[in-house]
């Protein structure tokens, strides 16, 4: 059978599908944008059939730069960004409501009544997960509360919840399947992490009838085939995982200790802890890494809201840059005796602080600062956010004489200032690999290893390359003076 697989990397700006041969090398890419939707402040929204119909585009994309059909294709592994939250008719197969983003936190005002009630702890022992509007458990019942006739629909089986990846199976099987993988499942405040399946509590907490919610199934599996009408025969879906999680695999993160951090419209690091499900006392979430064949490995996780949208805040918001590009060459000319500092809180804080009324703020002003010192301030705050994570992430699980190494993934990670810098606030190696499609490459490996076209685990971990390892150059007292004046600023922001 051929070793070329599809991946399809549906993100919060843009949908891109990519084919890899069986040497892990990209020969195809279809990529599209599309419209993001604020009809409120705080409220982050997308069209589901833009979702939909930028993945078939993109396929069919992608299949045309490599030169192949999809009788070439082995299977597809599908990645997504998580906690996105859709629901749709099950017999016309219409969305009710526009699909409520990650970033959306509409909910606050929701969370914290379920906080008032008590749920933090039921949710955190049995999700991992803290009580935020991030998840996707809040946005459903949202939708069900706000959208007239969706509860009694969805209590009597008219109505389908899904996360993308749901979304987009559903559609490519012409609605034969629904269903999800365990690590979108983990991000819903409704699954029981240990037990591996919804909990009938916390659906009742939140009102949330079960016969809305998906089949669980592993990270690779039998996820249905393509309807032939869409590329020209059918495909098998293999493989399906959460962006970040996606990225762990893609990363080769499968030992326990290894860490990844993913920087795209958010940054998320993850640390493998292994079949140890790891309890935070630092406001990390504890989740699933993966699951194969069965069995859980686990990971704890930082989540930062904002990462490559400051870039794009710069861009579009302030006009200072044309292209993300600029960003880096741009801070590398700031005036090193300016401490300006950017708290991007547009959408609120999240790991480890997990305040959803912050706003944005930005500290050190003067009248000399310019567009230099702005573009550095935002790049910065990417750094010094990640900074805090592996923190937390060190003080609730650490491996005795391991030195910390962050492989690291994403658009940000092509600019080398800003690699640099973020080994420097460190204090520690940073790995950027050979491969930046690291998200897609994760689903891919788990669509072309269930296929038995691709190595197992530890054949793909033998073929992970860097392409290049920044070490650190600042010196301790210069990083530890920047990192007092990064929280100090945090501190300012943050309204609890």
């Amino acid at each position: 059978m051929s070793g070329y697989v599809l991946a399809i990397d549906q993100g919060t700006t843009s949908t891109r599908s990519i084919v890899f041969n069986d040497r892990y090398a990209v020969v195809g890419v279809g990529q599209q944008e599309f419209t993001q939707h604020f009809p409120r402040s705080g409220w982050v929204e997308h069209e589901p059939a833009d979702l939909w119909t930028t993945t078939v585009e993109t396929m069919r994309l992608a299949l045309a730069d490599a030169g192949l059909s999809a009788g070439d294709i082995a299977g597809i592994g599908i990645t997504n960004q998580r906690e996105t939250t859709l629901i749709w008719d099950r017999e016309t197969g219409q969305p009710i409501h526009r699909a409520l983003v990650w970033q959306d936190r509409r909910t606050a005002d929701l969370c914290a009544r379920y906080d008032a009630e008590g749920l933090e702890h039921l949710i955190t022992e049995r999700t991992g997960l803290i009580i935020d509007p991030y998840f996707s458990g809040s946005k459903i019942a949202w939708l069900l509360d706000t959208v007239e006739g969706a509860r009694a629909k969805a209590e009597a089986g008219h109505l389908a919840f899904g996360t993308v990846d749901s979304w987009l199976i559903w559609n490519l099987t012409g609605g034969r399947r629904h269903v999800t993988d365990a690590t979108n499942a983990s991000r819903s405040m409704l699954y029981d992490i240990a037990r591996g399946d919804w909990d009938d509590d916390l659906l009742r907490a939140l009102d949330i009838p079960r016969a809305l919610l998906p089949e669980v199934l592993d990270c690779a599996a039998d996820f249905g085939t393509t309807d032939p009408a869409i590329l020209g025969t059918g495909v098998p879906i293999l493989g399906v995982a959460g962006d970040q999680q996606a990225a762990v695999v893609g990363q080769a993160c499968f030992s326990p200790g290894m860490i990844k951090s993913t920087y795209g419209t958010g940054c998320f690091a993850l640390i493998n802890t292994g079949t140890d499900r790891v309890a935070s006392t630092n406001r990390l979430l504890t989740t699933i890494g993966y699951r194969l064949n069965g069995t859980t490995t686990y990971a704890l996780e930082g989540a930062i809201f904002i990462a490559g949208a400051a870039v794009q805040w710069l861009r579009d918001g302030l006009g200072l840059i044309e292209r993300a590009d600029q960003s880096g060459p741009l801070a590398a000319e700031a005036d090193p005796e300016q401490a300006v500092y950017l708290v991007p809180a547009f959408t609120g804080l999240g790991a480890p602080h997990w305040d959803p009324h912050a706003r944005g703020a930005m500290f050190g002003l003067s009248r000399a600062t310019g567009p230099r010192e702005l573009a550095r301030a935002a790049l910065e705050s990417v750094c010094f956010q990640t900074a805090d994570l592996l923190e937390a992430m060190h003080k609730d699980w650490s491996v005795e004489g391991e030195r910390t190494v962050l492989r690291v993934d994403g658009g940000m990670v092509a600019s080398d200032w800003t690699m640099q810098r973020l080994a420097d606030l460190l204090g520690a190696p940073v790995d950027r690999p050979m491969v930046l499609e690291t998200t897609a490459l994760g689903a891919a490996w788990l669509a072309g290893h269930k296929a038995g076209v691709w190595p197992d685990m530890e054949g793909f971990a033998a073929g992970w390359r860097p392409d290049r390892r920044f070490e650190a150059a600042m010196s301790e007292e210069e990083r530890a003076r920047r990192l007092a004046g990064w929280r100090d600023a945090v501190r300012r922001t943050l309204t609890r």
